[in-house]
């Protein structure tokens, strides 16, 4: 609707499943934080970020056969992989190996609620993704999404300020690098297989279905990267393949499938998709509260508090935005 004197209003571009694709996001961030805190605490134990890495997802993929089994849903499974078999292993490695093992690798380097905090620059990653992906109304940039995520972004370079000054420079650039790589290639694989799977005519896919195809696209990748830690440390303690299959149960099915969910009930709306992937930038304060419950990590300083409350701000403006 457009208001009396000409000017579009926020009823005009509100997505009426906006509120509920956010709340679905929020929850998934809460599950997602899980990865940083327990990444971190394979790392203090000395276990491989390839192992670390890897095992998510080799631990994940026969829970997501079982199940898909136990819903019927593996013929379902199937018609998916043969609509766009190519897509799959190509957006399933950038994905979910590029992005997964270059946070892997950063958790080794930093606290986890830094490598939760910088990841959150993927807020205004797949915002900025849009020109190049799409040749529709989404490839527009949109500003209210990108001075939200701006804000996030100044969050981030607040909390890891202090950060900065307690590690060794080249450590701490080696592990924010990474993250950034991980902020781009996340939404870039789950933009691009939502369009791939839009192009092919199966864009309605089951949320644990593109779970699940996408994860075994990421497969060939992952046995690539298992066999690096094999040779560099062995075979993983039984301690790290328990915690990787929490990891796996958290973040890998529930925290994945409903953030599949929330973007696909968004997926032609670029405001609301972008506000739902700004929920994402909501891991660093879940983060930062379970390590500071499980590994005794010292609550931030006040640079850094003042960067968490931009962050959650941001997310917050973000969410303002589509309703």
């Amino acid at each position: 609707m457009a208001s009396g004197n000409g000017r579009s209003t926020a009823c005009e571009w509100f997505h009426p499943g906006a509120a509920r694709a956010v709340g679905l996001g929020v929850v998934a961030s809460a599950f997602f934080a899980v990865t940083f805190v327990l990444n971190r605490r394979m790392a203090d134990a000395h276990g491989h970020w390839a192992w670390t890495a890897s095992l998510r997802y080799l631990v994940t993929a026969p829970l997501l056969v079982a199940l898909l089994a136990a819903r019927r849903r593996l013929p379902a499974l199937a018609a998916a992989w043969r609509a766009a078999p190519a897509a799959w292993l190509a957006w399933g490695t950038v994905g979910f190996t590029v992005f997964y093992a270059a946070i892997s690798l950063a958790g080794a380097l930093a606290p986890a609620w830094v490598v939760a905090g910088s990841w959150s620059v993927t807020v205004v990653a797949g915002v900025l993704l849009a020109p190049l992906l799409y040749d529709d109304h989404r490839r527009i940039v949109p500003s209210r999404a990108l001075l939200a995520g701006a804000v996030v972004v100044a969050g981030v370079l607040l909390v890891q300020a202090r950060q900065a000054t307690r590690a060794d420079p080249r450590t701490a650039a080696a592990g924010l690098v990474l993250v950034l790589v991980a902020a781009f290639a996340y939404p870039l694989g789950n933009r691009k297989m939502m369009l791939a799977l839009e192009r092919s005519g199966a864009a309605d896919v089951d949320p644990f279905v593109r779970v699940a195809a996408m994860t075994a696209g990421s497969l060939p990748a992952w046995l690539l990267i298992a066999a690096l830690g094999w040779t560099r440390a062995g075979w993983p303690p039984a301690s790290q393949v328990a915690q990787a299959a929490i990891v796996g149960l958290s973040s890998g099915i529930v925290a994945t499938a409903l953030f599949f969910a929330a973007t696909d009930r968004v997926r032609t709306d670029p405001l609301a998709l972008a506000a739902v992937e700004a929920t994402q930038a909501a891991e660093v304060p879940f983060a930062l509260g379970l390590e500071v419950l499980l590994l005794g990590t010292p609550w931030p300083d006040p640079l850094g508090s003042c960067g968490l409350l931009l962050i959650v701000a941001g997310i917050l403006w973000c969410a303002r935005a589509t309703a």
